[in-house]
This record gives C-alpha cells, sequence and structure tokens, in this order.
C-alpha cells in the first residue's frame, strides 16, 4: 500500500466515477482501475461498488477511506515540516461556528501567505460540520464553545472521533441585537426584559444534536423564536424584526459593522450556566502546519486585545 494509492482512492471518492478520478489525476483510466484494485486485492477488502452510473463506498470502503484521509493528511504536514517545495498548492482549512473574531483572524493569517501558492478555506457552519470537517481532515482546526450544559456530551462526541480541545477563552453572556433596539440603551439585560422580542438562533439541521446549539441557555423557554443559517441574515433579522441572540460579546465591527451592539446579559439564580469557554479543536497527536500554528497566534492574540479593552 502506498501513499499514492491513498489518494487514488480519495480522488475516486470525491469524483464519483473512475473517469472524472483519472481526468483530476491526469492518468488513463486502466492505470488507475488497476492500481486500486491492486489494493483491494492487498488488503483483502472491496473498496468500491462499481456501477454504470458510477461508483460508491461500501461498508469497508467507507471506513477505509476515512483513516486514508488522516494518512494522507498526515503525510502532507510531513512534507510540509521536511520534504522539499512542490509545486502544488497547500491546503489550508478551518470551521467554525459563526464567530466574527475566527473569521478576523482567518485573514490577519492570509495576509501572510502567498494565496497563489496556497488554498486557503474558511466554512462558517453548524456545530456538527465543524466537528465532522476536522474528524475527517476537511478542516485542520475547528473553533467552537462549550459550557455546563454541553461539556459532557460534546466531550463524548470529540473523543469517539479522536478530537482535542483546546481552551481560548472564558466570557460571560451578551444579549446581541441592534442599536436602534428598544433595549439598547441598558446596562444590562435581564431573561424577563426579552419576552417581547423574537430570540433568534443559527439552524442545526434535522439531525443536530440538542447540545449542537451555538446560543448559550438555549434550554431555556423562550416564548418567540426565529432560526437562521447565516450571520448576515441573522443580523438582518435583528435591524427587521428587533431580534436579538445571546453570544460571547466578542464582537468584531470591522465585519459585523458598527449598527449592532453587545450588552451585558444578567443570568439571574443561574450564573454558571451563562459562561462559555470558547476553544478551538484539532485531532489526536496531528501534525499542525505553520498556517494552523499562526492562525492560533493570531487567535489568541485577538481575543487578548479584546481583554485588554473592556
Amino acid at each position: 500500500m502506498t501513499i499514492q494509492q491513498l489518494k487514488y482512492v480519495i480522488a475516486i471518492t470525491e469524483a464519483g466515477s473512475y473517469n472524472k478520478a483519472a481526468d483530476m489525476l491526469y492518468l488513463s483510466q486502466p492505470t488507475l482501475t488497476n492500481s486500486v484494485r491492486e489494493l483491494e486485492k492487498e488488503l483483502g477488502i472491496t473498496i468500491f461498488n462499481r456501477g454504470g452510473r458510477g461508483v460508491s463506498l461500501t461498508n469497508d470502503g467507507v471506513e477505509f477511506v476515512h483513516y486514508a484521509k488522516q494518512v494522507a493528511l498526515q503525510y502532507e504536514r510531513l512534507l510540509e515540516k521536511y520534504g522539499k517545495d512542490g509545486k502544488l498548492k497547500k491546503k489550508f482549512g478551518i470551521s467554525s461556528q459563526h464567530y466574527s473574531f475566527a473569521v478576523k483572524s482567518f485573514v490577519e493569517m492570509v495576509k501572510e501567505y502567498d494565496t497563489e501558492e496556497y488554498e486557503f478555506a474558511i466554512r462558517e457552519t453548524k456545530t456538527g460540520e465543524v466537528i465532522d470537517n476536522v474528524a475527517s481532515g476537511r478542516s485542520e482546526i475547528g473553533i467552537l464553545y462549550l459550557s455546563d450544559f454541553n461539556r459532557k456530551a460534546i466531550g463524548k462526541i470529540l473523543r469517539a472521533n479522536s478530537l482535542e480541545f483546546h481552551h481560548l477563552i472564558d466570557c460571560s453572556a451578551y444579549v446581541y441585537l441592534w442599536k436602534g433596539h428598544p433595549l439598547a440603551g441598558r446596562k444590562s439585560i435581564r431573561f424577563e426584559d426579552l419576552a417581547d422580542y423574537p430570540c433568534l438562533s443559527f439552524e442545526q439541521g434535522t439531525n443536530g444534536s440538542f447540545y449542537y446549539a451555538e446560543e448559550i441557555l438555549s434550554t431555556n423557554e423562550y416564548p418567540r423564536t426565529i432560526k437562521a443559517n447565516d450571520r448576515a441574515t441573522m443580523l438582518n433579522l435583528m435591524v427587521g424584526l428587533n431580534g436579538y441572540t445571546l453570544c460571547s460579546g466578542i464582537i468584531c465591527e470591522e465585519l459585523n459593522g458598527s449598527d449592532h451592539i453587545a450588552i451585558p446579559f444578567e443570568a439571574g439564580g443561574d450564573p454558571a450556566g451563562s459562561k462559555m469557554e470558547i476553544g478551538y479543536i484539532v485531532k489526536e497527536n496531528m501534525i499542525q502546519s505553520r498556517m494552523g500554528k499562526l492562525y492560533i497566534d493570531k487567535l489568541r492574540s485577538y481575543l487578548e486585545q479584546r481583554t485588554v479593552f473592556e
């Protein structure tokens, strides 16, 4: 079994057919087919179901590709650290819950690299996809938060996927709303003050775990709720409907604009429940890329500045 064969299998999986994968790899289809058959013979498994409409993974194939992606990614990390510079673009991606500071730090990291040499990706997405993307190697780093409510459940999911959580910052809950909102002049806001306004939250999908909510205190009974899929829509709903969301209070005005404000939330009888621990997740024992290290440095620097200015 060779790294090249692993890359062939991954390419076929992503392309959905031998023909398309062969074109992507600049190989003849017989060469690609023979290489995969030799690999299947060596391993004693069938990786692909072959049909007239393309290929699909067998049960063994699904498991094999999961590990193949991890090995291929580690190999790329080793080449980056010890190998000679190649002609192929190096890839780096992160996945994050909807945090403007994660995007800002990504922007600052990318500025230090030549985008003609590197292929970058940032994915603001659902909590489950953040975990899946890092587990599969699609993203090197994931950004999410833990709380007293979700810590045990999320921790179990991370361990099952061989992922590690690393602390970045602790913060209390804030109410995030439009500066023209009737409550915008308050020094702090209590839960009962929000009864007349819709609570906005990010949709986690039909299969989303109860613990995947991005908003703190998600178990509270909110009389009015509206789901959104992206930050831009949520900001528009704040203006159009006087909606609000509960967040970390770490807001990047450069990206979100200055039309929205974060006001401290009074937790009342359960102050511990309104605490957030924001951190990043990576694969266990994964060799971190130079870009990954720089991105974490940018994150820490931005969050440290934020605590200084509060």
